[in-house]
């Protein structure tokens, strides 16, 4: 896919605070405890400074009035042993209760966590759904599957853990700087100026981290693509023996992918270990200036244990705003990518369109259409009277499907470009759910869920009696061949319907679009792939069982479409002829051609004798 816009924070904030509706609360949960956890775990280096300083040693207690009032420090200095035990209960309980608010944290954060990942992926699939048809032709499959996997994934670890990581590593900032200004200015400063030099080195990595992060995306996207068409494919791969093409295909894919990790990987090494050494610096230095402000006399060991406790305690939450930089630049290039799904226009109805009954004449005039600068139709007209039988033939790329496609809106015809109407209404003042609803449609190339084939017929209509499923798949011709699978109806097909011929998968489709039992049905060469006398049967049933409905046939064939009350003929999305069997095979022309190529002299004495070719 191409290189997505950047979109301004404030967007991508939007985006996140829709998705948080219904879990802030247990966010601002998981904040709370986290505070409150490393409050009460900041506590227990002051319990071990008193204890060296006012207990094993004589100096004066530095603890709020409150806190003298409640310890016995004469006592305690009277019998060190048992205070050295009450100094240690008091560290236990003070950890206990640092542990229990790490639990209720780590509970609220994974509701928050997969309540906001639920919702998302909703969104996300929800509007996938009224995309337009242009929009998944334009898009391949792998990559947006990885957009809304792996994306999906790098903005809830981003928005559900870092973000709770920030508030505390600020909290704790905050805090220990606090504390340790209290103790000793002169260390606290020291403390103090490493955390620009670590901050600006965090940053400098942010500036070169998200090119390099949405490169190594891209390439994901590719990479799941080209296994997903080889596993769909499967079929295509095995009959044409592409497997060593397809895994050399994969190897550079997989290189590629690699290779940009690996540069990522590099980047991220250096900074890593550049952020060691100044972790390491910050904490000699603090030990350094510490260990002189004790000599001087301005610092008491317990002072020093706290402060050079707290230094430490300092170096990595500063250092990890680093790793929250990191994961925010690739959480940055996520959200743009998953926006750009959002962000693509949905399907829209005109303000006036209706839900109204299919009535009446089809009639395409003077339509023109293409895909981007390739012109597919020029000026093609044509009328379709209401329950007659109507073909199209035409050469590939003659625009034969594209008119299908423009009768179900699957693309709107621009305007200026011609009008399409049924019962003289433009289908645009129709509603797109009604009119797909009343259109049915068996495609070139048949779409099988992974299911059972009694789901996958009754897809159109989940409450159909059996006997009426039953029926449409006779009219098929396609029960036989189920009666004759192991499970029959409830026989699972694999992905795409790959464990079922290509004339068996049609077959189920078309008994899936009968079933339906739709005022307009249309068969877009869906019979290219069984034989010549299912496809008679087929047509001999179909001639029964559709009477009063609206039928489009779209083959090669010519045998499948003579008995067709008119038939067209497409040229280079031109309309060539039109007119009945017998007057296109009357004069000289496209559609006279392909019948003296595809008819036997025996077929035309057939026919010629009432039977059938």
């Amino acid at each position: 896919m191409e290189t997505q816009p950047k979109l301004p924070w404030r967007e991508k904030l939007g985006l996140i605070l829709r998705c948080l509706q219904g879990n802030i609360g247990f966010m601002i949960a998981t904040v709370l405890c986290s505070c409150g956890g490393m409050l009460f775990h900041s506590f227990t280096p002051q319990v071990i400074g008193f204890t060296v300083d006012s207990v094993l040693d004589s100096k004066a207690p530095d603890l709020p009035a409150f806190l003298l009032q409640l310890l016995p420090v004469e006592r305690m200095r009277e019998n060190p042993a048992a205070a050295l035990w009450m100094a240690a209960c008091a560290i236990m309980v003070l950890e206990l209760i640092y542990c229990i608010l790490a639990y209720f944290g780590r509970v609220t954060m994974a509701k928050a966590s997969e309540g906001f990942m639920q919702k998302l992926r909703n969104t996300l699939y929800e509007h996938i759904q009224h995309l337009p048809f242009a929009w998944h032709t334009a898009h391949s499959t792998g990559d947006v599957i990885q957009r809304c996997t792996s994306d999906v994934e790098v903005i809830r670890q981003f928005v559900c853990h870092n973000f709770t990581e920030v508030v505390r590593t600020l909290f704790l900032i905050a805090l220990y700087l606090t504390l340790m200004l209290q103790k000793n200015l002169a260390v606290s400063w020291v403390c103090i100026l490493f955390m620009p030099i670590v901050g600006l080195s965090s940053g400098l990595f942010y500036r070169g981290t998200g090119s390099r992060f949405e490169a190594a995306d891209r390439a994901e996207g590719d990479l799941t693509a080209c296994a997903q068409e080889n596993f769909t494919g499967v079929r295509v791969v095995r009959a044409f023996g592409r497997e060593a093409f397809e895994v050399e295909r994969f190897n550079q894919k997989n290189e590629r992918f690699s290779n940009l990790w690996i540069k990522l990987g590099n980047l991220l090494s250096v900074y890593w270990a550049s952020g060691t050494l100044l972790t390491a610096l910050q904490v000699m230095a603090v030990i350094i200036a510490g260990t002189v402000q004790c000599v001087n006399g301005n610092l008491t060991v317990g002072g020093f244990t706290i402060l050079v406790t707290y230094g430490s305690g300092l170096a990595w939450p500063v250092r990890s705003l680093g790793r929250v930089l990191s994961d925010m630049s690739k959480a940055g290039v996520s959200l743009d990518r998953v926006s750009a799904i959002l962000n693509a226009p949905e399907e829209q109805d005109d303000p006036d369109a209706q839900d109204m009954a299919l009535q009446g004449d089809i009639v395409f005039r003077n339509v023109s259409f293409g895909y981007g600068s390739q012109k597919v139709l020029e000026d093609v007209s044509f009328t379709i009277p209401a329950g007659s039988t109507f073909a199209i033939l035409g050469g590939t790329g003659s625009g034969k499907s594209t008119l299908v496609h423009l009768l179900d809106r699957l693309y709107d015809l621009p305007e200026g470009q011609g009008t399409i109407t049924i019962g003289g209404t433009d289908i645009r003042k129709i509603k797109r759910k009604s009119l797909r609803r009343q259109v049915g449609l068996v495609l070139q190339e048949p779409f099988l869920f992974s299911q059972s084939i009694k789901d996958n017929i009754a897809a159109t209509r989940p409450e159909a009696p059996e006997e009426e499923l039953r029926s449409a798949a006779m009219a098929a011709a396609v029960d036989e061949a189920i009666g004759d699978l192991p499970q029959g109806y409830e026989t699972v097909v694999g992905e795409r319907g790959v464990t079922l011929s290509g004339g068996q998968k049609q077959r189920v489709a078309i008994a899936r679009m009968l079933l339906q039992n739709t005022p307009v049905m249309v068969f877009d060469d869906s019979l290219s792939a069984v034989d010549a006398e299912t496809d008679a049967k087929i047509r001999a049933a179909l001639q029964e069982r559709v009477k009063g409905a609206t039928v489009i046939l779209i083959s090669h064939r010519v045998n499948t479409l003579m008995q067709a009350d008119r038939i067209l003929v497409l040229d280079s999305g031109k309309v060539s002829d039109i007119g009945t069997h017998a007057e296109l095979i009357s004069r000289p022309g496209i559609y006279r051609d392909i019948y003296d190529i595809q008819m036997s002299a025996d077929d035309r004495r057939l026919l010629e004798e009432g039977g059938e070719a």
